[in-house]
């Protein structure tokens, strides 16, 4: 079955998190870790992603300037994108959603909470 898990790209600038969701996301799904929006738009060059996470607050590139070209793309306009960010506050939340985000996931997370919700948006995409 390893053959057949689904590809989750997570990008966050900290190590931390992105130590965490390895954790909780590595033994179920094939998972690539990024720490910039850059490196996520290159990636999506070659690699076919069934959903991505992603943090907003990142140097540089944010979280919604990625998404933001990520939904531009014919070829990548498809793909689930869940904001996984310490930004608990409304109107960073609307902005997410109006960007095209099927969820937004605010930290703390607890791991089964982030994989039941990585299922749904998966589910729905088939």
């Amino acid at each position: 079955m390893t053959d057949d898990k689904k590809t989750i790209i997570m990008v966050d600038d900290n190590m931390t998190n992105l130590a965490i969701g390895m954790n909780t996301l590595k033994p179920y799904y094939s998972l690539i870790t990024l720490n910039s929006g850059a490196r996520l738009l290159k990636a999506l060059e070659k690699v076919t992603a069934d959903l991505i996470l992603i943090d907003i607050e990142m140097p540089e590139m944010d979280g919604f300037e990625t998404v933001a070209q990520i939904k531009s793309k014919n070829e990548t306009s498809n793909i689930p994108i869940i904001f996984l960010t310490g930004k608990s506050d409304d109107i960073s939340e609307r902005k997410g959603y109006e960007l095209g985000a099927v969820d937004y996931i605010k930290k703390p997370f607890t791991p089964t909470f982030l994989l039941e919700r990585i299922e749904l948006h998966l589910r729905d995409k088939t």
